[in-house]
């Protein structure tokens, strides 16, 4: 199965004491495994640092520990999809459409990035978001 991997599960795979760790390590332990091929957005990979590095974790993760971290754990795993002008552009004349403002600019661009690839499911902690973001990928978006 093709699965498109948001921050925040990334995030919840990467740190032992997050709530959601179990979960999201068992998803990424099954690309480790090789039972599906996982996605991430470029943007993703910078989100995913920044939350790292600055999220009330214990322990709290260095710098260096988070490109570690992001370097083993993530990037031989997951492939990276980026965006072009032309994409950022139709995300947020999505979000000027729909009413929507300020933050879900970004989850409408890993939507946008999800989009691009065959993925069968889209794993996020932001389920209720996501579905109202993209309404017609309903079916595909599900924490993991």
């Amino acid at each position: 199965m093709n699965l498109f991997f948001d921050t925040s599960v990334l995030v919840a795979g990467s740190s032992a004491t997050h709530v959601h760790h179990p979960q999201a390590l068992a998803a990424l332990r099954s690309l480790r495994d090789g039972e599906n091929q996982g996605w991430m957005s470029q943007h993703s990979l910078a989100e995913t640092y920044a939350i790292l590095t600055s999220a009330p974790l214990t322990p709290r993760i260095h710098p260096s520990d988070a490109m570690r971290i992001i370097e083993r754990n993530i990037l031989p795993l997951i492939r990276i999809v980026a965006l072009g002008p032309e994409d950022y552009r139709a995300a947020i004349s999505d979000m000027a459409a729909g009413g929507w403002q300020s933050g879900k600019i970004y989850d409408a661009l890993h939507l946008r990035c999800a989009e691009k690839q065959p993925i069968d499911r889209v794993y996020t902690f932001n389920v209720r978001e996501f579905q109202q973001l993209a309404p017609h990928m309903r079916e595909k978006i599900c924490a993991p």
